[in-house]
């Protein structure tokens, strides 16, 4: 995979009612949405190339491995920041990290890392990246 300093982009969210899990914080799983919804907004705002597009060029994009580490809860109505960053790309994958911060206070919520595949849509294995795309997502 090819190593260097990516640009991160922020996006901002507020914890919904039903984000809330029987112990009164975000439920483990919801967090991974929240990451999942950044990247497809920052794919079209920042890069220029959305999910639609590559589903158009008839790409898409599957989660091979996700590491999260929980640092403290969020609650109902918090407002937070989702920050992500291209770590490594290269012809067949990209790793995304990703840091989740609760705005009021500053605190980090939760880091970690997607590894995401780009596969053929059509035959559901995977697919080169091309140079194009990645020089687009190489800001």
């Amino acid at each position: 995979m090819t190593k260097k300093n990516y640009t991160t982009f922020s996006t901002t969210h507020k914890v919904r009612p039903d984000d809330i899990d029987m112990f009164n914080h975000v439920h483990n799983s919801i967090y991974l949405d929240y990451v999942l919804a950044a990247r497809y907004e920052q794919m079209e705002k920042f890069y220029g190339m959305s999910m639609e597009k590559f589903l158009e060029m008839g790409f898409g994009w599957v989660v091979k491995a996700v590491n999260i580490e929980y640092k403290r809860p969020l609650g109902l109505g918090d407002y937070f920041s989702v920050e992500t960053r291209i770590i490594e790309v290269d012809k067949k994958s990209c790793r995304v990290g990703f840091e989740i911060t609760r705005l009021k206070n500053k605190k980090t919520s939760t880091i970690g890392w997607f590894d995401f595949v780009m596969i053929d849509l059509k035959t559901g294995k995977a697919a080169t990246i091309s140079d194009e795309m990645i020089s687009l997502y190489s800001i």
